[in-house]
């Protein structure tokens, strides 16, 4: 061994022995270690799966699925530890003693809570970090997967594939989307117009109570496992996993983008959109992005079309020239590929990318964002697109994506499941700015410019309430400081309207003291 190595080595072991030295004089880290230590097998070293401020892993596991890095600054408080459970004993060991050491848990699958709030509080939290916990079954004879909630979408699309290529599931377009958060929130993709949202195919589930019991569906009751298909879970405990149906998809899909500025027939193009998208064969789903660009000098703004039809380019364009001729889809702009493909189109692989490009989890990833949601039942005019550019132009960074419901989404009562978006919702908005540069001053300003538009936007959209969807975090609507009834009611009814009561009853029955909790968690009614 060369000297350099030896002298290496010497400051590793040095660095760990002083870490495990802190730990040990950590009166947190020591009960916890204690607590679960006689609540998981003892053969097993308990002290692998917790990482303290002072393990020189810990920044590196706290980091790895923070996804929106206006949560990743020095001034972002932190957890006092981060829990990594590799079995479900260890979830169940974690409620638990979480609860005997007086700490609040946070519970963080795949990190993409816009506001950070799987991850974050101002009160001193544990995280229950899921990513371990990924495993997933895939049983083909009654077409159906049980998905740990640590496992990611891409992984979920990826297997699927790996057994059938006319099957997939109805869930979102980026690939490194925890199946925890996504599903337990509802969930959405290319395929709701067609089969409606991810929570609808749960037909099973996992999950950790507040006493640290394992319950599936018929443990649980059907009160608790409606609330945990689009209402949070993390209101009411962990979900180890999910059992789901897969669905139908046919072996050739056709994906296309057209693009077209204000010079051309941008406008009429998004006035009809609006009308045609929701109304159109269950077959297509369209997303219309609008955004604000610079061309030769000038500032206006882009329409872009971007669509799935489960079917050949032949027939979207045929149904098109008659649905939506102002469109002027062509078989030129029109690819053909499996479902599988389309996955990766959607989330702007390369063409030719091989399906394997869905299992990296692209750890350490994350841009400056800011989102919000709002839901349109009526077509916005052509007077009030026209305002609507001046304003975007005006602020220059905040983009809208425009997703259409109808079809399927249209079927479905609105008591189904907490997620109450569905008849008489045209299309859902997503406000979306991103940024590069850290500090204040920047954030401030995008923020403010979302906040400008959504603000705009009221004319538009969905009132009493005004609606929103969970899985776009938005900690403007409201949040709980004593988690009261009145304080959840506020972002409550946004996201849940009617269905907020039976949420608030369903929490009070199955968690009563709101261990489970978080900023815009679902109150008992105790409180």
């Amino acid at each position: 061994m060369s000297i350099s190595m030896a002298i290496s080595l010497l400051f590793s072991l040095l660095f760990l022995n002083i870490s495990i030295s802190s730990a040990a004089s950590n009166p947190t880290y020591q009960s916890l270690l204690q607590c679960l230590s006689q609540s998981i097998n003892p053969s097993q070293n308990v002290s692998t799966i917790l990482f303290s401020n002072t393990n020189p892993s810990y920044a590196s596991v706290l980091q790895a699925y923070i996804r929106n890095a206006r949560f990743n600054t020095s001034s972002t408080p932190k957890p006092v530890i981060i829990i990594t459970p590799l079995e479900e004993s260890h979830v169940s060991a974690a409620v638990i003693c979480s609860q005997k050491v007086g700490f609040q848990l946070k519970i963080r699958s795949g990190g993409h809570d816009y506001e950070g709030l799987s991850y974050v509080s101002d009160k001193p939290f544990f995280v229950l970090d899921m990513f371990n916990l990924r495993s997933i079954s895939i049983d083909m004879t009654d077409e159906s997967a049980w998905v740990e909630t640590g496992a990611t979408l891409g992984e979920l699309y990826y297997n699927i594939w790996e057994k059938s290529n006319v099957h997939g599931f109805p869930a979102g377009l980026c690939p490194t989307v925890g199946v925890g958060g996504h599903l337990s929130g509802a969930g959405y993709g290319t395929l709701m117009r067609k089969y409606g949202l991810s929570s609808d195919y749960i037909v099973d589930a996992k999950i950790v109570n507040v006493d640290g019991k394992i319950l599936d569906r018929k443990a649980m009751g059907e009160d608790l496992f409606w609330a945990i298909r689009g209402g949070g879970a993390a209101s009411f405990g962990v979900v180890l996993a999910y059992k789901v149906k897969l669905v139908r998809v046919p072996e050739t899909v056709t994906v296309f983008r057209l693009e077209r500025l204000l010079a051309d027939n941008a406008t009429d193009i998004a006035l009809k959109w609006q009308s045609i998208a929701p109304t159109t064969d269950e077959n297509l789903f369209t997303r219309m992005l609008l955004q604000p660009v610079t061309r030769n000098r000038q500032r206006t703004m882009r329409v872009t079309v971007n669509g799935l039809y489960l079917g050949n380019a032949d027939g979207v364009v045929a149904l098109l020239s008659k649905d939506f001729p102002e469109l002027g889809l062509k078989n030129e702009n029109c690819t053909e590929m499996r479902w599988i493909d389309s996955v990766l189109w959607w989330a702007n692989f390369d063409a030719g990318t091989p399906p394997t490009a869905l299992l990296d989890r692209n750890v350490n990833d994350a841009d400056f964002l800011k989102r919000k949601s709002d839901y349109v039942q009526t077509p916005i005019s052509k007077n009030g697109l026209e305002s609507l550019w001046q304003k975007m132009v005006e602020l220059g960074n905040v983009g809208l994506a425009c997703n259409a419901y109808g079809g399927r989404m249209d079927e479905i009562d609105d008591k189904e499941t907490p997620f109450p978006h569905r008849k008489g919702n045209l299309y859902k908005i997503q406000y979306s700015v991103n940024w590069n540069e850290p500090g204040n001053e920047t954030e401030m300003n995008r923020t403010s410019q979302a906040k400008a538009l959504h603000e705009f936007m009221t004319q538009f959209v969905s009132k009493n309430p005004r609606r929103a969807y969970l899985n776009y975090r938005d900690i403007d609507i409201g949040v709980a400081e004593n988690w009261s009834y009145e304080e959840g009611k506020v972002y409550g009814e946004s996201y849940f309207a009617g269905n907020y009561e039976r949420l608030v009853d369903v929490k009070t029955a199955v968690d009563p003291n709101n261990f489970f909790r978080n900023e815009q968690s679902i109150p008992p009614r105790t409180k």
